[in-house]
């Protein structure tokens, strides 16, 4: 965590397929309230693609010299039938039954369909943010840089790749690859963090 920070440059370096599968089983693997994951990380290696994302991503130049972006797009609603296929999920993973889990099912529901659409948006956004950070720190074992964004034009992006019929909205970007030293302003910079006195609050 001390090597890595937001590249601002990167050099169009392939990063290998092993370990971008590394840092994506990571990310499918990270912590998400009660397990539901209500997103999708859309997998973007497709130059010419990445080349029309650039403007709505305010030409930012690590969307085009990446070597991957990763787009987190939550979804847009949560429905009973998304809890269904989750439930449906645990009960062939763990070779349970179904009806066993009706309890839990009745809590999901309970807590998802107690909000209003646009507060399950929301609620679904922060989980995709969950999955963010887990991708930044995967990146980072992997000596691989990546570009946390948030400055983008989230509609804009979604009517080009179309996800609004997907039922997504996206939340973020990570464009994925290696620095470029020699034109990336911070690339020799000393790291600035809060002291750990002045982050960590102890209670007794």
């Amino acid at each position: 965590m001390n090597w890595r920070y937001a590249v601002k440059r990167m050099n169009g370096a392939k990063v290998p397929q092993e370990k971008i599968n590394n840092i994506l089983e990571a990310t499918r693997l990270s912590a998400s309230s009660m397990g539901l994951q209500p997103y999708t990380i859309i997998v973007v290696e497709n130059e010419e693609l990445r080349h029309k994302i650039s403007p709505v991503a305010f030409n930012q130049p690590q969307i085009k010299e990446a070597s991957h972006l990763l787009i987190f797009a939550a979804w847009d609603d949560i429905t009973e039938q998304h809890i269904d296929d989750f439930i449906n999920n645990v009960a062939e993973t763990r070779g349970v039954p179904a009806t066993g889990l009706a309890e839990f099912r009745n809590k999901m529901l309970g807590h998802t369909q107690g909000m209003t659409k646009e507060q399950r948006h929301q609620w679904a956004a922060r989980q995709a943010y969950i999955a963010f950070g887990t991708a930044i720190a995967a990146a980072a074992s992997e000596a691989v840089d990546a570009t946390p964004m948030e400055g983008f034009n989230g509609p804009a992006l979604d009517e080009l790749l179309g996800l609004n019929e997907k039922g997504l909205r996206s939340v973020t970007l990570l464009p994925l690859g290696y620095r470029d030293e020699e034109n990336d302003f911070l690339a020799k910079a000393q790291k600035v963090r809060r002291s750990k006195e002045d982050l960590f609050l102890e209670l007794a």
